[in-house]
């Protein structure tokens, strides 16, 4: 089993969306470590609001295989996939860390992810595992977190 840390982000009804792919996470996953969310501005295009989460589990699923269900999730939840990349969205759900793996893959399969750069992941991810070791920087959440500029990308506690 590979315990995998997940980051859950919509800004289309998010309330509605990010309860859905939990219930469902845990039919198939069962417990889960769920983070407290966060309202944020959307990044990389001008959008409605974000709100995100993190969410660790355990799982047999491969990488690849992981993807897959996600994507499969995000489509059931009214994820499109005609529009630009960078838009607004019913959910988007991503793989962040995989045990300690470090890979570039298809379907957008980078692990650890990059986006862990911006506070509406690293947030939910220090939040949930401070101690958690960052495969690369060899730092854990939780100082990475300590080191981050606040001020640059604020956060907003958003109770689902």
């Amino acid at each position: 089993m590979a315990r995998v840390y997940l980051s859950l982000g919509s800004n289309r009804e998010p309330k509605r969306y990010l309860a859905a792919a939990l219930v469902e996470l845990r039919e198939r996953f069962g417990e889960l470590a769920v983070s407290p969310a966060y309202r944020s501005q959307s990044v990389g295009f001008d959008g409605a609001d974000f709100i995100n989460l993190a969410v660790g589990l355990d799982t047999d699923l491969s990488p690849e295989a992981l993807n897959d269900w996600l994507h499969a999730l995000e489509d059931r939840h009214g994820r499109r996939r005609d529009v630009p990349r960078f838009s607004d969205r019913t959910l988007d759900v991503d793989i962040v860390l995989y045990d300690d793996l470090v890979r570039q893959g298809e379907g957008h399969l980078d692990i650890p992810r990059k986006e862990l750069r911006h506070a509406f992941v690293l947030k939910p991810m220090a939040d949930i595992a401070p101690q958690l070791v960052h495969p690369v920087s060899g730092r854990t959440m939780a100082a990475l977190w300590a080191a981050f500029p606040v001020d640059s990308e604020p956060l907003v506690p958003e109770p689902l």
